[in-house]
């Protein structure tokens, strides 16, 4: 792949704001009985989502990262899941919410997940930025979704494309130029 893109939005920044404080009621209504739960991004993609996240949350949290990767720099998964970053913290009988910046193929969420489930949570759940189902090659699925997106390559709010676009308000589509 080439380096002429473009970024056509696809997701302004006012709806993401507008969803990640509904996904927030969802959620704290759901946890409502917890003593403290423990939410685990999934980096780097789904930094900026788990920090507007977390600030709407009406529940005492935890926050602790997990760094997982199919993808290194290229468009299409690998496959192949690594752990990069693990947890600090214990999750043993603890209420968790993963959140994710994008379940595409569902092979890292999934490989995630089973790695967490040994841990023995008290409860845990899935809370995703994006979810693209055409793309679904696992059985894996989250609670809450922020967007359905058609199978595009998509960056900002956190998710790049080669480390770059990251920064952008909005999800954008990546259209490749001549």
């Amino acid at each position: 792949m080439g380096e002429n893109y473009v970024v056509d939005e696809l997701i302004s920044a006012k709806a993401v704001a507008a969803r990640v404080e509904a996904l927030a009621k969802e959620i704290s209504a759901y946890f409502r009985d917890t003593d403290k739960l423990v939410v685990i991004g999934l980096l780097r993609g789904s930094f900026i989502f788990i920090a507007d996240l977390v600030r709407e949350l009406d529940l005492p949290v935890e926050v602790d990262f997990l760094e997982a990767s199919s993808y290194g720099d290229a468009m299409e998964s690998s496959r192949e899941v690594r752990i990069l970053k693990d947890l600090r913290g214990e999750i043993a009988g603890r209420d968790v919410l993963v959140v994710e910046d994008i379940v595409d193929t569902g092979y890292t969420l999934k490989h995630v997940l089973e790695i967490l489930a040994t841990r023995h949570p008290r409860r845990m759940e899935v809370c995703a930025l994006l979810n693209k189902p055409s793309r679904r090659e696992t059985d894996v699925a989250a609670k809450w979704v922020g967007f359905d997106i058609p199978d595009e390559f998509v960056v900002g709010y956190g998710i790049d494309y080669a480390q770059r676009n990251r920064n952008l308000p909005h999800i954008g589509a990546v259209r490749f130029v001549e």
